[in-house]
């Protein structure tokens, strides 16, 4: 079952950003990687800053989560903080999350992830997303996200198709 989470899980999304992250280890830049990946701080900030959490339950047990960002205006929205707990993996559970949040998203999706985590690119290219050219992604990074810079330079972003024909729409020259 997919449901939001509440202020109550927050301790469990917590758990499982961090236990799932833990993929990350030796993969991203030594200099991007920090015991723990999240703090509760700072999940807490996500969280103030309009990231909504879904979680999937297995019984009673939150196995998975993922945010959903309405961000500028309302012209995009963010999937966010994406996480299987490692025990949960390989079950479908990212999928369903995703297929809810899309679901539930009435505008065009963009993901952020490090560059070094093809099975996450993977993941997200298999349910339609494409991963834009770099110049749009510095762009995107820049205007959506709040990240350093050096974050900017290993991460890559991913589009949906309702993003991909709004930029090919806006790319089209004017007629006169």
């Amino acid at each position: 079952m997919i449901k939001r989470c509440g202020p109550e899980d927050l301790a469990e999304v917590h758990a499982i950003i961090n236990d799932a992250a833990t993929a990350y280890r030796g993969v991203i830049p030594a200099d991007r990687w920090h015991e723990p990946y999240m703090s509760r701080d700072e999940l807490e900030r996500e969280c103030d800053a309009g990231v909504v959490f879904f979680g999937f339950y297995d019984g009673a047990s939150l196995a998975g989560v993922m945010g959903l960002q309405n961000v500028k205006g309302g012209d995009v929205a963010l999937v966010r903080h994406a996480y299987t707990r490692t025990a949960s993996q390989g079950k479908g559970i990212g999928a369903k999350l995703l297929t809810h949040v899309k679901a539930g998203a009435n505008r065009p999706l963009l993901v952020g992830t490090w560059r070094a985590a093809t099975w996450a690119i993977r993941f997200y290219e298999a349910r339609g997303f494409t991963l834009v050219d770099e110049t749009t992604k510095v762009d995107l990074l820049r205007r959506y996200w709040s990240i350093p810079d050096r974050q900017v330079e290993e991460s890559v972003v991913l589009a949906d198709e309702r993003w991909l024909q709004r930029a090919r729409v806006e790319q089209r020259p004017q007629a006169r």
